[in-house]
């Protein structure tokens, strides 16, 4: 599993204003996606530890948390982000 991220750009940034925010203040804390999250940091920085690795992202980028990750986050500034959660219907 690999988290992906990137500099959002301009669309994703109008798209993602719509979507609910979450904040957090400096903390770590266990999360586990029960289903893939696309966010779009609005402000902070955080390092995310995974099985397979970490990455550090930030305000303005745009990162996709695949299905069944589960990582710890350590918030190392405030965070603030727009986030939504992406259902795939399986096959019948």
């Amino acid at each position: 599993m690999t988290i992906i991220v990137k500099k959002a750009t301009e669309v994703e940034k109008f798209e993602m204003q719509s979507k609910p925010t979450w904040e957090c203040g400096i903390s770590e804390f266990d999360w586990h996606y029960s289903d893939e999250e696309r966010s779009f940091i609005a402000g902070g920085e955080v390092t995310v530890s995974y099985d397979g690795g970490s990455v550090t992202f930030g305000a303005e980028d745009y990162v996709v948390f695949p299905k069944g990750l589960s990582c710890v986050w350590n918030d190392t500034k405030p965070v603030k982000k727009h986030y939504v959660f992406i259902v795939k219907e399986q096959a019948p």
